[in-house]
Order: C-alpha cells, then structure tokens, then sequence
C-alpha cells in the first residue's frame, strides 16, 4: 500500500478502533484458482502495535478453507468510513483556487499466516467471543447469549463451521484526514463531513 509519510497512520490505539468498528475484513487469499476475496468478520487479539492475532470463522461449504492450506499467508483488508472532499469545501479556495478534489479514508491491511481449526471447543470459544463483542456493542444490556440457544442446537451450527486464527506477521495502516491542507481546510472539512451525517470521519480528521 502506498502511504505518504504525512498519512502513515503508527498509533496503536487508533488502528485498533479502526479495526473494531469495521470488523468486517476483506481477506484476500491466494490459491490454485488465483487470487480470491472473502467478506468475513475478525476481531484483533494480543495486539501491541504490529504483532498480535486475528480470530474468526467460515461457514464449513465455503471451499476456503480446502482451497489454501494452515500456514498461508493471507492480507485482511479493514476500511473505515470515506469520504469525497471537494475543492468547494476549502476556504484557501477564494483566495488561490490551486485545489484539487481527493478522497479521504482510513485503512488497515494486515498480513499474517491463517489457521483453519475444527476443534468444537476451540470454535465455542471463538464464536462466544465474538457474539460477546457484538452483542454488547448493539443490544447492551438485552445481548443475546450463546446459552440462550438449545444446546443441541449449538453444537450442530458449530459443525457447520470451520474457524480462522490469523497470526500477524506486519500491520500498514493509512490515515488520510486531509493532514496535508492548512488547519482552516481540515477544520472545514471536518465540519463540512459532520453537516453530512459522517460524524466518526469528522472526528478522525479532528484527532488526526
């Protein structure tokens, strides 16, 4: 990934939230029928900056986890909100009208080596982890349980999966918030994306 030193995004905190609120990673794969790309949510382990570990699963009838053997390496894909930012938005523009539009994003790529597992008490506990991180996110106090399910039931679903641990092997993170532009541009922005309903981006900009 090409990151200007100016949106070279080091703080640990940060790739973190950008990673847990966009949970939803693209892994990107590359097996005997090239290179592939599947949607699935992963939540970041033992992480201290570069090193850690991604947990997940896929359903059992995705050919994934056949198709690319436990030791592969693998790039997981995290983006957060983005926006457009036109010229219009800068109040340099009256005076000089030397703007261009661009685009702004925050993003993490991810490299590591992926484990596929089958162990039903490992995947309970992955998949118990992971419903306890978003449950409490969307329903708080009213987050729905794995015991809330027949047991029975349980088991059967956990066999219809195959779960994902990805050891981090390097971490790129990119945060382009308009860092290049006189403070007047970014607060403009920043306010400009606020108007718009894009509170989290505006805020980013704000802490960049």
């Amino acid at each position: 990934m090409y990151i200007p030193d100016s949106f070279a995004e080091q703080r640990p905190h940060e790739i973190k939230r950008i990673i847990s609120e966009n949970a939803l990673a693209t892994l990107i794969t590359l097996g005997p029928n090239g290179l592939d790309a599947n949607q699935i949510p992963l939540e970041l382990m033992e992480f201290d900056g570069q090193t850690g570990k991604l947990l997940g699963h896929i359903a059992r009838a995705n050919p994934l986890w056949q198709e690319i053997s436990s030791g592969s390496e693998v790039l997981a894909v995290f983006r957060a909100k983005d926006s457009y930012v036109s010229p219009n938005w800068y109040p340099s523009k009256q005076a000089t009208h030397k703007v261009v539009p661009t685009w702004n994003y925050q993003v993490v790529n991810i490299r590591g080596k992926i484990e596929f597992f089958e162990d039903e008490r490992r995947l309970r506990a992955i998949v118990g982890r992971l419903t306890r991180t978003n449950e409490r996110k969307s329903e708080g106090k009213n987050a729905w349980r794995m015991a809330d399910a027949p047991q029975d039931f349980m088991s059967e679903r956990l066999q219809q999966i195959v779960g994902i641990e990805i050891t981090i092997s390097g971490v790129e993170a990119k945060s382009k918030l308009s860092q290049n532009r006189p403070e007047a541009d970014r607060q403009a922005v920043a306010n400009r994306l606020e108007d718009r309903g894009q509170a989290a981006l505006s805020q980013a900009i704000r802490d960049a």
